[in-house]
């Protein structure tokens, strides 16, 4: 009667868990929907108060009304010969028509413009001409009728109304590109992006898991699990996101998607491997699940709460899109847990007493036709690699540290020194295009953002003579009105067109050059290349900030889960040493193999983060399951069955962790791109090389003392072994 009872409760109880995340898919599937809508990515607001060009930034409306972004569309002839007069007409009177192209909810492109006026403008080749158009900046920040940015659509439609207008011209070809174009085109990037990335991600770890199980079900249950957990994340994220309690740029979102999906699949993967284990000495379903659980949520709670404490890390970061990633990526962690958890074990038990079916069409032995010997067979390459390991424990581990500090040692020529505007976006782009044509025919389009600097009034003239002395500078003026030079509180702006344009690396190094110039004038420096520059020095400051509180961190939750100290330092020094492995690999690649221009100066931190807190997830599960083992078998032969057990769930996830992250690729942003490929290779040289031979070897030879200064119930059950051994001898 207890046990009907106990039954009838269980069943309500995972009724009641299937409709909450029923609920929360339904609901948080149209958040996620939202998230763009949401986005803030205007690089100049990542920046804290304290940089330099926020300061300027903050004080630069006091000077002039003018909010302008350019835009310039070109126009040259394929043939190289002049435009005909009748070109040129057609193209001035076009060119009159651009503020009345019709924008969504009914608007026009003139709401949306800093100055009105439009007239085409020849080259002195009379080969090639231009439209210049001042967007209003402040006004395209904001969501169209359609609930796109304006500086993505205002700059389509002005694409649209150019293509029209040269449809009819032969031999012209038109590029609508400068800074606005620029912008334009970097969101455009992301355009779209969110769906394609969550079906390639889905794709790829359904293949695997297909793969790794033979069935069908089972990857459709944890693939299940995961979608949910990511709407769960991301309506909560939506609404802190529209409270603007957190900032949600769309490489944040991105960076959620993928790593909601890959961690609980990670986690999943746990449970069903234990779970199957499980099946095979426990005949009831709800029995082996039970154990199951039992058995894997300490170290998927203790994973998780590692990985959370290493994003939590990032709020030390002066970037705010860097500050921000930290929060919303634990929510995503949470969800990740609570799924894996919850939803899972229900859906796995959805057939009832028939839930072995789930692993169908392979086959699940029960209890009376399996042995513990015939357990250890199932692991069988597993079992044999980790005695290989064991038999060579010394020769495996140094031979592996050796070749990872080879490739280490390429590390510190991994380049994130920061980059260009147009080497941003992979591949070419119209306002690239276009870029080569502006500057070739119209060299002072470079200083269509000029740079802003900030000086005291009564040492305004040697500022400038000490600005114009600086290599790249070609110009700089003060900001006047009728009445002269404009005075706010005891300070002049000074407008200094670079001889780079403000999109190119040369601006930003020019930039520094000023600085160093004018250092102990009380003069502070702004504009476009100046906030990019002040993001690449945060970027790397950050790193130095934030990568040894993060070490620390992790190793004292390490030496709360694994009751050890010796042990958390050989897992975090082997994780430190594959980091910096992996990113010597980058470098080699990055470098000589693609011959990329650099990297953003985040990559190294976004690089180090997410490996040392979900590469150590693969430890975790190693050791805790071989401390298990240990306190039964002793250590040596603990860590041999640790390996031989766990061996193919943790290969498995790390697979599903790299490809997922591997999605990334498909956004065409260079950033994206490294940051994917570089963790991708990070998590698949943790999962084949550093647990699978350094971590066994070392623990291996050092035995019991891995566990000090709890390293006694480990000897004691060394010494039972012995005992029994000794005494099935005597019987012998």
């Amino acid at each position: 009667m207890q046990n009907a009872l106990r039954g009838r409760k269980t069943t309500l109880l995972r009724l009641l868990i299937l409709i909450v995340w029923l609920v929360v898919g339904a609901v948080g599937g149209m958040a996620q929907g939202q998230l763009s809508g949401v986005q803030e990515n205007d690089q100049a607001l990542y920046l804290p108060e304290s940089a330099e060009s926020t300061r300027v930034a903050e004080k630069v409306g006091e000077y002039s009304d003018s909010t302008s972004l350019p835009v310039f569309v070109v126009f040259e002839t394929d043939s190289g010969d002049p435009l005909t007069g009748e070109q040129i007409a057609a193209l001035n009177e076009a060119a009159q028509g651009v503020p009345g192209i019709a924008m969504p909810g009914g608007k026009t492109l003139a709401d949306f413009l800093d100055n009105s006026q439009s007239a085409f403008v020849p080259a002195e080749s009379g080969t090639a001409g231009m439209w210049p158009i001042s967007l209003d900046s402040t006004q395209i920040k904001d969501l169209d009728a359609n609930g796109n940015p304006v500086q993505s659509s205002s700059v389509e439609a002005i694409r649209a109304y150019v293509a029209d207008t040269v449809d009819g011209m032969e031999g012209i070809t038109a590029y609508t590109t400068g800074p606005g174009g620029l912008v334009a085109d970097l969101g455009n990037a992301f355009a779209g992006i969110d769906l394609v990335l969550l079906l390639v991600a889905v794709v790829l770890v359904f293949i695997i898991l297909i793969i790794v199980y033979r069935s069908f079900l089972i990857p459709i249950a944890v693939l299940l699990t995961a979608v949910f957990a990511l709407c769960g994340a991301g309506l909560l994220v939506y609404f802190l996101a529209n409270a603007e309690i957190v900032l949600l740029s769309a490489q944040t979102q991105g960076i959620l998607s993928i790593l909601v999906i890959g961690a609980t699949t990670d986690y999943c993967l746990l449970i069903v491997a234990r779970y199957r284990e499980e099946l095979a000495r426990i005949q009831n379903t709800k029995g082996a699940m039970r154990q199951a659980l039992k058995a894997t949520w300490e170290p998927i709670i203790a994973s998780a709460a590692t990985v959370i404490a290493g994003l939590l890390c990032l709020l030390l970061s002066d970037l705010r899109v860097t500050s921000s990633l930290g929060p919303v990526a634990v929510i995503g962690i949470i969800f990740c847990v609570l799924a894996a958890l919850t939803l899972l074990p229900v859906l796995l038990l959805i057939p009832g007493s028939r839930s072995r079916a789930m692993f169908w069409p392979a086959k699940v032995p029960g209890p009376s036709e399996t042995t513990e010997a015939d357990l250890m067979a199932q692991h069988g390459f597993w079992s044999k690699s980790a005695r290989f390991v064991a038999r060579n424990d010394r020769k495996v581990w140094i031979t592996t540290a050796i070749a990872l500090l080879a490739l280490a040692a390429f590390a510190p020529t991994f380049q994130a020194k920061g980059l260009s505007q147009t080497d941003t976006i992979l591949g070419e782009t119209e306002s690239e295009d276009g870029l080569e044509v502006l500057y070739e025919n119209f060299p002072q389009a470079a200083s269509a953002q000029p740079l802003s600097v900030l000086a005291p009034a009564d040492s305004a003239e040697d500022v400038i003579a000490t600005i114009q002395s600086v290599e790249g500078v070609a110009s700089a003026e003060l900001t006047t009105n009728d009445s002269g030079p404009i005075v706010v509180d005891g300070e002049v702006l000074i407008s200094v067109a670079t001889t780079a344009p403000s999109e190119a690396m040369e601006a930003q190094e020019t930039v520094a050059d000023i600085r160093d110039a004018v250092e102990g004038m009380d003069v502070a420096v702004g504009g476009d290349a100046a906030t990019r520059l002040d993001t690449q020095q945060t970027g790397t400051s950050d790193l130095i900030k934030v990568v040894p509180v993060t070490l620390l961190v992790v190793v004292l939750m390490l030496m709360v889960l694994l009751r050890s100290i010796a042990a958390p330092l050989l897992v975090l020094g082997a994780n430190i040493l594959s980091f910096a492995a992996t990113m010597g690999l980058a470098a080699l690649v990055f470098n000589h193999v693609l011959s990329w221009p650099g990297s953003d100066a985040s990559v190294p931190l976004y690089s180090f983060i997410f490996l040392v807190a979900l590469s150590i997830d693969y430890t975790i599960f190693l050791m805790t399951r071989a401390r298990e083992e240990s306190l039964e078998y002793g250590t040596r032969e603990g860590i041999v069955r640790g390996v031989a057990v766990t061996g193919g769930v943790i290969t498995s996830a790390g697979l599903v962790l790299a490809a997922t992250f591997a999605a990334l690729t498909v956004i065409p942003l260079l950033f994206m791109v490294q940051l994917a490929l570089i963790v991708a290779a990070g998590i698949l040289l943790d999962t084949f090389v550093v647990r699978t031979l350094l971590i066994p070897g070392l623990v291996h030879q050092i035995g019991n003392k891995v566990w000090w200064p709890w390293h006694e119930k480990m000897v004691e059950a060394e010494e039972k072994k012995q005992i029994e051994g000794d005494r099935e001898d005597t019987r012998v």
